[in-house]
């Protein structure tokens, strides 16, 4: 991709307001069909749901196919960028993300919720701040102007360290020991998300380069394939809500409870990371997915984690889905924040 910000056309420019509808339409969906939407939910692998998958994987193929290898390998330059991230993502945002939710649920919500449930819902916002970003980063990326090559480092560099430090972070914040996580649902996700749009990018991105020239793959397919990441997103938000429906409406006000510490700290983080970007001097196609990664959530192994250690009705599973319906229409607001303060 070129230095400019890209085309934001009518269907992304009102975007959030597409999300909000989504966002009813799947609830109203899990209500009418009840116990038929159970038939969806069972087809899964290592408790990665098969629909959700293929959806999401349609949203980062889009962004997975403008990546240049060579400029991969002169990725030297971000070492910067590389590095803030790690710093935030994993010795101030875990942490952060507790002390929030340690303030919100154990002393500021005492009147409205019990010591048992609170214990529950801080648990559920540690899983969150335990597992930054990997897959939706590059949505945001895309639509923000960032560097798709960078992008992909940073979350390939998140996805290692995420192997070696989501179980002592967790253990360490909930103070348990022989935490049991489902290695498989990890690992299938990064495959999942991860190596399978990354091959099938790099890929098409060499075949077309080759048999069509630069000039048409930039300027008639990558506009071309533009709306099947918003139109994926969409689909992805309306099989959620319909999957978690149920809880959401039998708990409005805990949601609302739920919703603003971790809101807070989506901006907390957002705004750390874009303004130790700017401190180190990182150009904007860099410090805006830096900033991204870490206010955005990996919330697929988040919501399996959370159902596994602590139950499906759990305060904990019931935290991680509120986390993934409040995450898309803050992160949508940080990308036109982002846009809005592009530098060059």
């Amino acid at each position: 991709m070129s230095g400019t910000t890209p085309t934001i056309g009518f269907f992304e420019k009102y975007l959030t307001a597409w999300v909000l509808l989504c966002i009813v339409v799947g609830i109203a969906l899990g209500e009418l069909a009840g116990s038929g939407m159970q038939v969806i939910a069972d087809l899964e692998i290592n408790h990665v749901n098969i629909p959700v998958a293929i959806l999401i994987w349609s949203m980062i193929y889009p962004m997975m196919v403008q990546v240049d290898f060579d400029s991969v390998r002169r990725i030297g330059p971000q070492l910067k960028g590389l590095g803030l991230t790690v710093v935030v993502n994993w010795l101030i945002k875990p942490f952060t993300m507790a002390f929030f939710a340690w303030l919100f649920f154990s002393k500021l919500y005492a009147a409205w919720i019990t010591p048992e449930m609170a214990t529950e819902y801080v648990a559920g916002a540690i899983l969150l701040g335990a597992a930054p970003c990997t897959a939706m980063v590059f949505v945001w990326s895309y639509l923000s102007g960032g560097d798709p090559n960078y992008t992909l480092v940073q979350v390939s560099v998140n996805d290692l360290i995420l192997l070696v430090l989501f179980i002592p972070i967790v253990q360490l914040l909930l103070g348990i020991t022989g935490i049991a996580i489902p290695w498989g649902v990890l690992l299938t996700s990064v495959i999942v998300f991860v190596v399978i749009p990354l091959v099938a990018g790099y890929l098409t991105h060499r075949w077309l380069m080759r048999a069509k020239g630069e000039v048409w793959f930039k300027t008639r397919f990558l506009p071309a394939l533009k709306p099947l990441s918003i139109t994926a997103l969409l689909l992805t938000l309306v099989l959620l809500f319909a999957f978690q429906g149920q809880k959401i409406l039998a708990k409005p006000f805990d949601i609302l409870l739920i919703a603003i510490p971790l809101a807070l700290q989506t901006y907390f983080i957002f705004f750390l990371s874009w303004k130790g970007g700017r401190w180190l001097g990182l150009e904007y196609r860099t410090c805006a997915p830096a900033s991204m990664i870490g206010a955005s959530n990996f919330f697929e192994l988040a919501v399996a984690v959370a159902i596994a250690l602590f139950g499906l009705n759990s305060g904990a599973a019931l935290v991680t889905v509120v986390g993934v319906l409040i995450e898309v229409p803050i992160m949508l607001h940080l990308v036109q924040i982002a846009t809005r303060w592009r530098y060059s």
